[in-house]
């Protein structure tokens, strides 16, 4: 059984860095997530916009699809009219970067310049990075948005350190912006891989500090819940939680996206967060294999 604080935790982001799976093997895969004992754990499958030929090429069948749009919302109203022609695919959500230099004014009319296309469809918009960031939240909140956060990436320099990640969390929450997190949570704890040596986030801590946020603490606060490594400890609050918490909890961080289902799995289950029932174990010694 998967409880309520993990539900609808990871996104599949399968076809993304470092995992990179073909098409041809992440479709099915998900397919199989969402029809076994890991389905209430299992969001949507995500692909960029540039990949939705392909997707179709794969008769997916039913699949809850997530649109990325790197480049910004320019594309969203041909993306749409191709999922559109996908046979059992419904997409649920779109994830919408700004273009390069774009303000917040001129995104949310690009955005909003679709319409009722958008209507039933989870908004997250990618809130950047540099000087823009707190009137793009401040935006979001407006239009009743979602905030996507990038946590990683194949280069060093997208890691956001543990103050920058802290100050994000703590204005979204103070905005009442939920939001998702995306790229580098490799990991449920802060870790640091044995790869490429980047300082890599835990799924678990920005849980934790998200819930610390939602109860008042200051982004100074958050720097060393998100720099804990000590995985225990970061459970062992965690299940102290009350039903009212994990709920409140889980409407400000939506989701993360990951690329593999399986890592997270064991990871929640080695920290006790995820009992591994017979059937849960099955399923994933199966994807393990």
């Amino acid at each position: 059984m998967i409880p309520a604080l993990l539900q609808g935790l990871c996104d599949d982001a399968a076809l993304f860095p470092p995992g990179n799976a073909p098409m041809t093997d992440a479709v099915p895969a998900h397919s199989a997530h969402r029809a076994g004992a890991l389905s209430p754990l299992v969001g949507p499958f995500i692909v960029p916009e540039s990949r939705l030929t392909e997707l179709a090429e794969c008769a997916p069948g039913a699949l809850d699809l997530s649109i990325t749009f790197p480049q910004g919302p320019a594309a969203i109203g041909a993306a749409l009219d191709r999922a559109g022609e996908i046979d059992g695919v419904q997409v649920v959500a779109l994830e919408i970067a700004s273009a390069a230099g774009q303000s917040a004014d001129e995104f949310v009319s690009a955005v909003t310049g679709f319409g009722e296309r958008l209507h039933g469809l989870d908004i997250f918009v990618e809130i950047p990075r540099d000087e823009r960031r707190p009137t793009f939240v401040d935006a979001v909140a407006d239009a009743g948005w979602y905030a996507k956060f990038r946590t990683g990436g194949v280069q060093a320099q997208a890691y956001p350190d543990e103050a920058e990640l802290a100050a994000a969390i703590h204005r979204v929450v103070a905005a009442g912006v939920p939001f998702k997190a995306t790229a580098g949570l490799h990991h449920a704890v802060r870790n640091t891989d044995p790869t490429t040596g980047f300082e890599q986030h835990g799924f678990v801590n920005l849980l934790l500090a998200t819930r610390d946020a939602l109860a008042g603490a200051t982004p100074a606060a958050l720097v060393p819940v998100l720099a804990e490594r000590d995985g225990q400890a970061l459970a062992g609050r965690l299940r102290e939680l009350g039903e009212p918490e994990v709920a409140e909890l889980r409407r400000a961080f939506r989701s993360y996206g990951t690329c593999s289902i399986a890592e997270p799995v064991a990871d929640l289950a080695a920290l006790g967060l995820l009992e591994l029932d017979r059937e849960l174990a099955s399923t994933l010694e199966g994807h393990a294999s």
